[in-house]
């Protein structure tokens, strides 16, 4: 970079962090003084589903995530799955294209969604597992969600006025 001017690094906030902090570490070999973003642009929930999957794939004869192909973090997921030892993972948009050949043999089953996925959709998921056969349900949070995030004060005068 130019003398005195200033370098930050960023980055789209849907993407694996791990692999983010792994480049971040080659840029700041080259570049010490590069900045951080702020914090809060990290997409937190995109993270704490890939946590959750890290601790169910192992056990996991199939993940099933909820989302579209064109979903960077979606895609991610089934990667994540199957790297940390889901016997199989799948992406889909909805629950009718579960294919029933997925389901022999598997007796865990994961269940998890893209970051902007409608929870909608997974309940319609979780609705289609049960009516074969997969009626218990345990819920795996790898973190919890403390962070809140402010509305902007113009959609707070508006709720306001409403």
């Amino acid at each position: 970079p130019t003398p005195g001017k200033k370098l930050v690094w960023l980055t789209q906030t849907t993407l694996s962090v791990d692999e983010t902090m792994q480049s971040v570490a080659i840029l700041k070999e080259r570049f010490p003084e590069i900045a951080n973003p702020p914090s809060d642009d990290i997409c937190y929930a995109t993270q704490n589903r890939q946590e959750a999957i890290k601790a169910i794939a192992p056990n996991a004869d199939l993940v099933l995530v909820v989302g579209s192909t064109n979903s960077s973090n979606s895609v991610r997921l089934v990667e994540v799955a199957l790297e940390y030892g889901a016997k199989a993972a799948y992406l889909i948009d909805y629950a009718d294209e579960v294919k029933e050949e997925w389901l022999v043999n598997a007796e865990t089953i994961g269940v998890t969604s893209g970051a902007s996925v409608p929870e909608i959709l997974v309940d319609n998921l979780l609705k289609h597992l049960s009516a074969h056969g997969y009626h218990d349900v345990e819920e795996v949070r790898a973190t919890e969600e403390t962070l809140l995030f402010a509305l902007p004060k113009e959609l707070r005068a508006d709720l306001k006025k409403a």
